[in-house]
């Protein structure tokens, strides 16, 4: 059961660190577009790095906290949906 729980955390802070680095992702090539040379390369690959640093460090700290489960869980639930509609 242990390693079921790892892989489920683990799951999750790759979630989580997804994001801020497509983020990154998508703001160096916007630059690297507008800017196609080694300079623009740079700052593009420079702005990826920043997207992937501030996403372990965000996920890392999720997981110290929360736990990435139940982060994932609370972002992707729809408590509106429990409630029973009115007619």
């Amino acid at each position: 059961m242990k390693i079921f729980q790892f892989v489920t955390e683990a799951v999750g802070w790759l979630q989580i660190m997804a994001s801020p680095f497509a983020a990154g992702l998508l703001l160096g090539g916007i630059v690297y577009l507008a800017k196609r040379d080694t300079v623009g390369l740079g700052i593009g690959i420079g702005i990826a790095s920043i997207g992937l640093i501030v996403g372990i460090i965000w996920a890392t700290r999720v997981w110290q906290k929360k736990g990435t489960v139940n982060f994932m869980s609370r972002l992707l639930g729809t408590p509106e949906l429990n409630k029973k509609e009115i007619e």
